[in-house]
């Protein structure tokens, strides 16, 4: 069972995460823009920002885990984590995934270090 406390640590101790928030809810960024999030703590999960395609596949590994999120957001790939189902090692794998995407599109946007907040 993963904590919420277990989710930020794993989160930050990816190369050049940060710590921010958004909309009142602690996100992980890299480049500047965000990979994972904890805007649904409250309902026991942490969300990830992934492909279509890589949500579907971890959806279908882990369905006890794993689950798009409702709505829009959902259907572009952002996926929940049940964080009373996932182990540390499912929840660093997930993140690391997350991460990796984003880097991955920072890298061809040309994005290489954090852009300045506003």
């Amino acid at each position: 069972m993963a904590t919420i406390d277990d989710f930020r640590r794993l989160a930050l101790d990816l190369d050049g995460a940060e710590e921010q928030s958004h909309m009142e809810a602690a996100d992980f960024r890299v480049g500047g823009l965000i990979f994972a999030t904890l805007a649904s703590q409250d309902q026991g999960f942490g969300n990830l920002m992934l492909s279509r395609e890589v949500q579907a596949q971890f959806v279908a590994d882990a369905p006890d885990i794993f689950l798009p999120i409702a709505g829009g957001w959902g259907r572009m790939g952002a996926t929940h984590v049940r964080l009373a189902e996932a182990d540390e090692a499912t929840m660093a794998g997930a993140l690391r995934t997350a991460w990796k995407l984003r880097v991955d599109k920072n890298a061809k946007a040309g994005r290489r270090k954090s852009r300045p907040r506003r």
